[in-house]
């Protein structure tokens, strides 16, 4: 899902056309439909209409805001451009872009308003992506009250953070849970994660995180792996784990949770997907979601 598309009914098109121009996006003529055909391809839409039109058109499509795709509503007479959909991821910056078109952006987000900046914000000029998106609402919220302190931890640490506190890290699209035994060496559990990794197609880079259980906090051959493969480890409490589903048998239920590998997946990944569910390699299991 990439890439921007300008939808507007028939009587504006020859405006739309050039608004598109303008953004080196598609343009699409607005039917009843348009925006459930839009809604999977596009990253950011642009909707030449009234927000009524554009707000129904969208509404039963919407999932969440770390996965709905930015909408902008250009007012008829090209005056404003209202962000109705994803302000902090995407929206925003879009209105404004369309301020070289002579449009006013009209943004309605609480920071924004107040001058301040916003987690989302910061990650997406830092190329980083939200590991805990929960976190965003309590500190948007108090940096409408103070200035925040901003920690640049180079590894290999370990972090140990609150609910209150949002972590960012290098961007990627998967997530991959670990599970091992006791006592598990370092080599071991780097050789079952390249193999994970090689089955399913991933590059290192392109990993957001790895996570496990806090149970596994002392396990120092999983947290030498994960730095052994220059990725960031993520651990998880048992109530995060446990609202997630586990959909292989585990013996994890041993020790209180529904599974390891696959529910700390899937619990930091943006689109709740298993693109490789769990496999186990000798006394390691792993999972990757995206």
């Amino acid at each position: 899902m990439t890439g921007t598309v300008v939808v507007a009914l028939d009587r504006f098109l020859p405006s739309a056309r050039r608004i598109a121009e303008a953004l080196g996006a598609d343009l699409v003529p607005y039917t009843s439909e348009v925006f459930a055909e839009v809604f999977g391809r596009y990253d950011r839409i642009v909707a030449l209409m009234s927000a009524g039109i554009a707000v129904r058109g969208v509404a039963p499509l919407l999932v969440d805001k770390w996965r709905d795709p930015a909408v902008v509503v250009v007012s008829p007479d090209l005056r404003y451009a209202v962000p109705i959909v994803g302000g902090h991821h995407g929206g925003n910056d879009l209105a404004r872009e369309l301020a070289m078109t002579g449009i006013t952006p009209v943004i309605t987000t609480a920071t924004e308003t107040q001058g301040r900046d916003s987690v989302e914000g910061i990650a997406a000029r830092s190329g980083y992506d939200i590991v805990n998106r929960d976190s965003t609402r309590v500190v948007n919220a108090a940096m409408l009250d103070s200035d925040l302190p901003l920690y640049d931890i180079r590894g290999p640490a370990i972090v140990v953070a609150g609910p209150g506190v949002s972590i960012l890290v290098r961007k990627g699209d998967y997530v991959v849970g670990i599970g091992c035994r006791k006592g598990t060496s370092s080599t071991v559990v780097a050789g079952a994660l390249r193999q994970a990794l090689e089955w399913a197609r991933i590059a290192p880079e392109d990993v957001l995180v790895y996570a496990t259980t806090v149970k596994k906090r002392g396990e120092t051959g999983l947290r030498d792996a994960v730095a052994e493969l220059g990725g960031n480890l993520v651990y998880l409490d048992d109530d995060t784990l446990n609202a997630q589903s586990a959909p292989s048998p585990s013996r994890a239920p041993l020790i209180g949770l529904s599974g390891v590998a696959e529910p700390a997946a899937l619990a930091i990944s943006k689109r709740k997907e298993l693109v490789l569910a769990k496999q186990t390699y000798g006394c390691v299991t792993v999972a990757i979601a995206r």
